[in-house]
């Protein structure tokens, strides 16, 4: 019998949006099954703090909500957790709805960036998926582009849909990644919101500590990451500004850019950056998942129709 609890907060077409069913999913991907336990309300769960759980539950929710069969990280790079990543993507589709006349537009003709995609691959796959849209992913880590691409080569339902491409040069976004000929209806980042590998680790140590599993002074990361993918210097908003100045470079060969924005005190700054590339407009989503408050902005230099 399937949970029928639902989360708070999380958008109507995520598929996440109850509580997990444990007995489906680890019918669907065994391992999973030893991780499974009964928490403190009585419900069946895992232990979050455990970086083998997240990715055993991550395989079995690929598989069974996404048929994907074959998709694994390298250790420590990324495993995110994907009711989150499936809120952006689905914001991303209300948001292009309002130029198709409120329908949400899918095939494969909807073209995706996403910037810094990471091992992962999540968003594509999410996107693609549920909306049937074409994607570029790019990322600056080789490691990360090469496992990209062999969960690509390793699914049928992914095969000619997610093109991956390396960024060469760590200071560009778009530069070197958007091609001439290239359009895209939305670009999407989920940008390092740390500003250095300590301010990291003390988020690190924060989020061990409000599970009760903080043990020692080197914390392990739960959810994985490397550097580029935690952390950059300035933190978020020196890599939002980045990516709102080079927008403007490419605004004819997007429809709407987008990122994710952590920390609250952040968007007003962001606004005045946007406002000073003269976009045309702007819309901010508020994503909750769990007890983790966010928001998507987004931006366009297109006019009105």
């Amino acid at each position: 019998m399937k949970p029928e609890t639902e989360k708070q907060g999380l958008h109507a077409r995520n598929k996440h949006r109850f509580l997990y069913d444990f007995a489906a999913l680890t019918n669907a991907f065994p391992p999973l099954k030893s991780f499974v336990s009964i928490n403190k309300y009585g419900n069946e769960s895992i232990d979050f703090a455990n970086p083998n759980a997240v990715k055993a539950l991550n395989k079995a929710l690929l598989k069974h909500d996404y048929g994907v069969e074959n998709w694994d990280i390298p250790p420590t790079y990324l495993c995110p957790p994907i009711p989150g990543r499936a809120e952006y993507i689905h914001h991303i589709a209300d948001v292009l709805s309002t130029d198709n006349k409120g329908i949400v537009p899918v095939g494969k003709q909807i073209r995706i960036l996403d910037i810094g995609m990471g091992a992962n691959c999540i968003y594509p796959i999410i996107g693609h998926r549920e909306y049937g849209w074409q994607f570029v992913g790019s990322d600056v880590d080789v490691v990360a582009i090469q496992n990209a691409e062999k969960i690509v080569a390793s699914n049928d339902v992914l095969r000619g849909v997610l093109e991956c491409r390396l960024q060469p040069n760590k200071d560009h976004i778009f530069k070197h990644i958007i091609q001439s000929d290239d359009y895209f209806d939305c670009t999407m980042c989920n940008p390092p919101f740390h500003a250095s590998l300590a301010e990291a680790t003390r988020g690190t140590k924060r989020k061990l500590n409000n599970l009760g599993k903080l043990k020692g002074d080197k914390p392990v990361l739960n959810f994985g990451g490397q550097n580029a993918e935690l952390w950059c210097e300035g933190g978020e908003l020196a890599f939002i500004n980045k990516l709102i100045f080079e927008s403007h470079i490419y605004q004819s060969q997007c429809s709407w850019f987008s990122t994710l924005v952590s920390k609250n005190e952040n968007v007003s700054k962001i606004y005045a950056l946007l406002k000073k590339a003269n976009v045309n407009e702007i819309k901010t989503i508020t994503m909750e998942t769990g007890n983790k408050l966010s928001r998507i902005v987004f931006w366009t230099f297109k006019s009105q129709q």
